[in-house]
Order: structure tokens, then C-alpha cells, then sequence
């Protein structure tokens, strides 16, 4: 591994060990200060903090499917380690690897949750909306699911993306195109 990609994969780490801890925290201190008390309203009528167990997944979905999620947030961890060892280590790749990083701490966050306790901590409720309440890890993957469409709509070209497939690159022969 040369040393471009060596910080590519130490930065990833960083970043994700970061996430996750961030996440951790956030709901480590839910359970302590809202778990069995009333929420804390920080604009009222929109937007409180409010402890809730969720033993599904988005939205509710998919009650005490707990092993199912599990296999779901290993899928897309070994995604995850397949497009970063294939991910040229070129600064063009920089946003794809950041969106992949955040996915990666939101399913693993998520996942410690399910493993530890059987469900997982959500707490931010948008009351104005009667929004369904999330967590910081769900904002992760929201977001940097949103980020890797943005990323492959609008920023990536089919070339940028040729390194991740699975099929080896069709090979050009002195500048002849290899023929159907």
C-alpha cells in the first residue's frame, strides 16, 4: 500500500472511530438525563429532545428484526471496505470516501445499540412535523446517502466509477477498441 492511500485508509479510520464515538456519546448521555423523564424542549411546539427505544428500523419498520439488521449493517460494511480498497487514492475521491465513512459510523453506531441492548436509542423529534424520532447515527446514513447520489448524479463520470466494478476494464489494443 503506498503512502497515499495508507492516509486515505488512516483518515477513514480516524473519522470513523470519531463518528461512532460521537454517536455513542450523544446517546450515552440520552439514557442518562431523558431516560424515564419528560422531554427537553428546546424550541417549543418544533423541536425537543425525547428518549424513545426503537426496535425497528426507519420510521419504526420491521419490529425485533434484530438479526436481520444486523446482517444488513455487515452488508453494507463490507461494501463499504470493498470500494475503499478499490478507491484510487487521488483527492477526487475525497468526497466519496467521506460519504462512505459517515454510512459506515451510522450503521455501525446503530448496530452496537442492537447488539448491546436490543434496540436502538432515538431521541431528535421534530414535533412541528410529528417527524419520527432519530438519532445522530440515522443522520449519518441519511445524509451520506444523499451525498453519494449527489456525488454519482452530478460529480462522478461512468470513468471515475470503472474502478469499482467487478468486471475487468475492457483493454484497448493500440488504440482499437476491442470489438463486440
Amino acid at each position: 500500500m503506498d503512502q497515499k492511500k495508507r492516509s486515505l485508509v488512516t483518515s477513514f479510520l480516524i473519522g470513523f472511530v470519531i463518528l461512532v464515538g460521537l454517536d455513542q456519546l450523544t446517546k450515552g448521555l440520552v439514557v442518562k438525563y431523558l431516560k424515564g423523564n419528560p422531554p427537553a424542549v428546546l424550541w417549543e411546539g418544533v423541536f425537543e429532545f425525547h428518549y424513545s427505544e426503537n426496535r425497528g428500523a426507519a420510521f419504526g419498520m420491521l419490529q425485533n428484526r434484530q438479526f436481520f439488521f444486523f446482517l444488513i449493517a455487515v452488508l453494507v460494511l463490507a461494501a463499504i471496505v470493498f470500494i475503499l480498497v478499490r478507491m484510487p487514492a487521488e483527492r477526487r475521491y475525497r468526497p466519496l470516501a467521506v460519504c462512505l465513512m459517515a454510512l459506515g459510523a451510522g450503521a455501525v453506531g446503530n448496530m452496537i445499540d442492537r447488539v448491546r441492548q436490543g434496540f436502538v436509542v432515538d431521541f431528535l423529534y421534530f414535533k412541528l412535523i410529528d417527524f419520527p424520532i432519530f438519532n445522530v447515527a440515522d443522520c449519518y446514513v441519511t445524509l451520506s446517502a444523499l451525498g453519494l447520489v449527489l456525488l454519482i448524479i452530478f460529480y462522478y463520470k461512468d470513468e471515475d466509477m470503472a474502478c469499482f466494478s467487478l468486471r475487468h476494464p475492457e483493454k484497448k489494443n493500440g488504440g482499437e477498441e476491442k470489438k463486440r
